[in-house]
């Protein structure tokens, strides 16, 4: 397995959130992470990406513990994040938030570098000189997927993934994305799009109050709307 999430518990401060998560996925592989609002989805990318430390429980990454690693230790061991909110850096360029997230630690043979990002988001292409701040909503998630892949990563990482996107360019998102899995790369992905995940992710899991109560694949969540009704409210 690439990744490995075992018996993962989680707090902030007195208020613990996660309660024993458990998930897996093997190379190539897309996952998502689905539930309502408040039960945990992004405190478990938190705890992955070493933002938020565990209590207890395990995360190994290509065999190696990363629980206990610093956020930019486990980004060089091969785990990209796109972060809900996608907090690029607003006073640097496009060209600049690419730049700075450079990085082939793992030394792909093929790697992401801001050519190959402009080509895959074209848009970014035309808007390499302005602000981080001057760009759309759509923009800014395309700027902080291809600075996420600037890092040459192994799993990547999205929470939220089309929230608050026009029609139009959520169509965009997912049409990457399965480019992105097409390319063989593993990802696990938070969103509420149900029926788009369900063109291309390989399983689900669904969490309810800090840990897994359900998990299959695409045609066990497609094929049963009460578990989309139960976990998802949809």
């Amino acid at each position: 397995m690439l990744l490995e999430v075992s018996n993962l518990t989680a707090a902030y401060g007195p208020s613990q959130v996660l309660f024993g998560m458990s998930l897996a996925i093997a190379p190539g592989e897309v996952v998502t992470l689905l539930g309502r609002n408040g039960m945990g989805k992004t405190t478990t990318v938190r705890t992955l990406s070493g933002l938020l430390p565990i209590r207890s429980g395990s995360i190994r990454l290509a065999g190696e513990a990363i629980d206990r690693l610093p956020p930019h230790r486990i980004a060089r061991l091969g785990l990209g994040l796109v972060p809900e909110g996608r907090h690029i850096f607003p006073n640097l360029t496009v060209r600049e938030n690419l730049l700075m997230a450079a990085a082939n630690p793992l030394r792909a043979a093929d790697p992401w570098t801001m050519d190959r990002v402009i080509e895959f988001f074209p848009r970014l292409g035309a808007r390499l000189a302005n602000g981080g701040n001057q760009l759309s909503g759509g923009e800014q998630q395309m700027l902080a997927i291809g600075r996420a892949l600037m890092t040459n990563p192994s799993l990547l990482v999205l929470d939220e993934a089309t929230e608050g996107l026009a029609p139009v360019i959520r169509e965009e998102i997912w049409a990457r994305l399965k480019a992105l899995k097409g390319q063989g790369l593993a990802m696990l992905i938070i969103d509420k799009e149900v029926d788009a995940l369900g063109e291309f992710a390989d399983r689900h899991y669904a969490i309810e109050k800090g840990e897994v109560i359900w998990s299959g694949d695409n045609a066990a969540l497609l094929a049963d709307d009460s578990i989309r009704a139960k976990f998802l409210g949809i």
